[in-house]
């Protein structure tokens, strides 16, 4: 049984036998999700949250930065990887990916070799990236997690990851560079073109 509220989210109905991260997945692609929607699982819950200008030209901006440095096939936007903790499955803004990177056999992107996130914050979704999917990707040991908020202008760095929390936090108002230099992503972005919402 599938419920949409009204938050865009969608909740699986719990059972005695839990659907996997691939059933709830299997079950999304027969359903009819409106074209420019993404859709990831976060604990469980079903998203779906629509493409806004001002998220897609900040996502646009970051990955014609990280495309100046990296080949193509290091970086993805909305594409399905497992997180650990309970069915994570997340489709990121932008994924940049290490150079030896390799899918698993089931085919998808291995969290293992993510280097850096970035999520661009939706009103109705704000808080997982903030909660939840912070929690994932620092139990990962996603080496960098960058938060872009159009609303308030801002972008959250977290670095170095350990015991499942990021140990520095870094805001950065829009207009200023972010000096990643010395992650594992080693190059600065620059926000001065970032749109607000």
């Amino acid at each position: 049984m599938v419920t949409v509220v009204e938050t865009d989210r969608i909740e699986m109905a719990e059972s005695d036998n839990e659907r996997t991260l691939d059933e709830m997945f299997e079950a999304l692609e027969r359903m009819p999700v409106p074209e420019g929607y993404k859709v990831e699982i976060v604990e469980g819950t079903v998203f779906t949250s629509p493409q806004r200008d001002t998220h897609w030209d900040i996502i646009a901006d970051i990955h014609d930065q990280l495309r100046g440095r990296c080949p193509r096939k290091r970086i993805k936007s909305d594409v399905r990887i497992d997180y650990p903790g309970h069915l994570n499955g997340f489709a990121t803004d932008l994924t940049l990916l290490t150079g030896n990177a390799e899918k698993n056999a089931k085919g998808l992107w291995r969290h293992e070799d993510v280097v850096l996130v970035v999520e661009v914050v939706s009103r109705s979704t704000g808080a997982d990236d903030h909660g939840p999917k912070k929690a994932a990707y620092a139990n990962a040991g996603v080496p960098v997690y960058l938060i872009a908020d159009p609303y308030v202008g801002r972008c959250h760095v977290y670095t170095q990851p350990k015991g499942g929390e990021y140990l520095v936090e870094t805001t950065v108002a829009f207009g200023a560079d972010v000096d990643l230099t010395g992650t594992a992503v080693g190059l600065t972005l620059g926000t001065g073109e970032f749109p607000r919402e």
